[in-house]
């Protein structure tokens, strides 16, 4: 069985202009919620092909729904009228976070949802137990099994309004509450709620759909039930990761790139940050141009990660690369995510200079180069960590599954090409493993 790669000529600076796709992290909680939907179409509009999205419509198939994903028209279609099976499939549920979206909708949908566990990127403990805690308050009976299947049964038919509140503000937790809310019965308020733009895309969507959803872009949503939701054609928000990540890379560069189909607000602290390090950032209306010589230094950088609209957990292992060649010492404080900095061995073979402090700092000395290496990439952001440091560095380097930046990213190899990017996309034969 061949495997991907990409492999990558870097050393030369980034220029043009792109176009980046729609926000992945507002699309998977759209997929999952047109189940609730038993009449009609839900359409989606200008849907990225990437994994995660075929692995949400492969959950979709597998409990009922007829979807159809027209890639050429980025178009993707749902009929969930037939959905009838409340289990999700193991093999299919593993293998991303976005899983966890599809608790809500089969309990309003079905009564009951079996989830074998959930997938995704291997960034340290993201327990979905307060998912589990916000249906008991809405009236659901949550039960775990020995071999690690949690069952959830919606006793009575239908969610109870009440009062919500998460420990922390999780995109994916505020999601499926506010879903279960929409249509429960009576008030619900959720405290301490996601503010990320992808939420508030998400209750646009719900409200569209005929949710009465209160306080969007607030820590406090006041959701008033209402029996039933309409499908609906809906356009999802730009992806500001992506976004993020290719600003970097015409950083890293030395480049000069326009991003055009994007929201400058979404990214203020990512655009504050990256003209601290030495970029040439302007604005205008929908568009993002980044600039810097080649001739001119990066400047070393002190980032700590902070929930929306602090600085973003995902674009912190970017600017991790982009620091192993500033011109000093950077440091970086994840507060998010207890095992972020999986991206640093690949970094460090590629002549990086990083150690992570008893305090769990993360800190980078600059090096004057980065050299080419056979490197892979373990998760969606590390992923874009090493594609970035191999842009930077001069000479061949390899990456390896690129299957994990394929679940978060559109084709980014043709997207870096056309910005004189030398990467192609390669198939590679695994190893042979000795026999004994």
């Amino acid at each position: 069985m061949n495997e991907t790669a990409f492999r990558v000529y870097g050393g030369s600076a980034l220029h043009g202009e792109i176009e980046v796709q729609r926000a992945k992290n507002a699309i998977l909680a759209m997929i999952a919620a047109s189940i609730v939907v038993e009449d009609g179409e839900t359409v989606l509009r200008e849907v990225p092909e990437i994994e995660d999205v075929e692995r949400a419509c492969e959950l979709l198939r597998a409990v009922g729904a007829r979807v159809h994903h027209d890639r050429l028209g980025k178009t993707l279609r749902i009929d969930a009228s037939d959905v009838r099976n409340g289990r999700l499939p193991a093999d299919i549920a593993s293998q991303f976070r976005g899983s966890v979206l599809f608790l809500a909708p089969l309990q309003i949908r079905l009564g009951y949802v079996e989830l074998p566990g959930s997938g995704g990127c291997d960034i340290g403990a993201r327990k979905i137990d307060f998912h589990h805690r916000g249906f008991a308050r809405l009236g659901a009976n949550v039960q775990y099994f020995e071999d690690g299947r949690t069952v959830i049964d919606l006793e009575g038919g239908r969610f109870r309004g009440t009062l919500l509140y998460l420990d922390l503000p999780s995109h994916t937790g505020t999601e499926n509450l506010m879903l279960a809310a929409a249509l429960a019965e009576g008030q619900t308020i959720l405290e301490n709620a996601s503010v990320e733009p992808e939420v508030v895309d998400f209750g646009n969507f719900l409200n569209a759909m005929g949710a009465d959803i209160r306080g969007l872009g607030t820590s406090t949503l006041v959701i008033n039930g209402v029996s039933r939701l309409k499908a609906i054609s809906y356009t999802p928000m730009p992806d500001r990761l992506v976004t993020g990540t290719m600003m970097a890379a015409a950083a890293i560069t030395g480049g000069d790139v326009t991003i055009h189909n994007v929201e400058p607000s979404h990214l203020r602290i990512v655009i504050a940050k990256l003209e601290q390090m030495g970029a040439d950032i302007t604005t205008n209306g929908k568009s993002i141009r980044v600039r810097r010589p080649g001739s001119q230094g990066l400047n070393p950088i002190n980032i700590q990660t902070h929930p929306y609209p602090g600085f973003p957990t995902d674009l912190h292992p970017c600017m991790a690369a982009l620091s192993c060649l500033a011109e000093g010492t950077s440091y970086i404080r994840e507060r998010i995510f207890d095992n972020r900095y999986g991206y640093v061995d690949a970094l460090l073979e590629m002549g990086g200079d990083i150690l992570i402090s008893q305090s769990d700092v993360c800190i980078i000395k600059g090096v004057e180069r980065l050299r080419p290496a056979h490197i892979s990439a373990d998760n969606i952001r590390s992923g874009a960590t090493v594609l970035l440091a191999a842009l930077a560095a001069d000479g061949e380097s390899i990456i390896d599954n690129v299957y994990q930046i394929d679940r978060g990213y559109e084709r980014i190899d043709e997207l870096l090409s056309q910005l004189g990017a030398d990467i192609t996309r390669v198939s590679r034969r695994p190893i042979p493993q000795p026999v004994w």
